[in-house]
């Protein structure tokens, strides 16, 4: 599979992508900073420049691939204005680009939270679950092949390889390693095309959970 991950330097899109590139796929990671490119290419991806913010047009970004994975996020520490220019306008911006292309497949990392976001308030945190929310939102209604997942607090911990998934799962951690391997399950997997679930650390091995979505 042809594999276009936004937040190709993030913590999970770097992971993931390693991940795609090991079992095969063609995988390109899109960045901001060019200082990032080597970290990219010594995991087997093909880096590609692409400020989802910044550029007006990031179709060329994308052309030719197969899937889109949306991991890009604003990040701790950064501003309200940020949720919605990079986790909503970033993730917006790469729907207009698959539809362009005619990239079917679309996988978007979320949030839990966001499937019930407060109507005002919250502080940045709340903005952040509104950026998501209203991406969650768009890409369910923009008749791409998509899947959202709503992991919870993500932490830097060994991966468990075994997870709760569900349409509410309660709150809970999950390590961003085994949400990378979530994500690489679900990617070519017909039965998670049209789904929307959170996810959390649990008993059930990743593949068997993500089989049974």
């Amino acid at each position: 599979m042809d594999v276009v991950i936004a937040g190709g330097h993030g913590k999970i899109g770097l992971q993931l992508g390693r991940l795609l590139a090991e079992r095969g796929d063609r995988v390109r990671g899109l960045i901001r900073k060019p200082e990032q490119a080597d970290d990219l290419v010594e995991g087997g991806v093909e880096p590609v420049l692409c400020d989802l913010e910044a550029d007006p047009d990031v179709t060329g970004a994308v052309e030719g691939a197969a899937a889109i994975v949306f991991a890009a996020g604003a990040g701790p520490g950064s501003g309200a204005e940020r949720k919605w220019t990079l986790d909503y306008g970033g993730a917006a911006k790469l729907i207009e680009a698959a539809h362009a292309q005619g990239i079917r497949r679309y996988v978007i990392v979320s949030s839990i939270g966001a499937g019930s976001p407060p109507a005002e308030g919250g502080d940045v945190f709340g903005e952040y679950l509104r950026a998501k929310a209203k991406a969650d939102r768009e890409l369910e209604a923009s008749g791409l092949d998509y899947t959202i997942v709503r992991p919870g607090m993500l932490t830097d911990d060994p991966p468990t390889g075994a997870v709760a998934i569900g349409l509410e799962v309660g709150r809970g951690e999950i390590p961003r390693a085994d949400v990378v391997d979530v994500l690489a399950a679900a990617l070519p997997a017909q039965n998670a095309v049209a789904k929307t679930f959170e996810v959390v650390s649990g008993e059930t091995p990743i593949e068997q959970a993500v089989a049974s979505l």
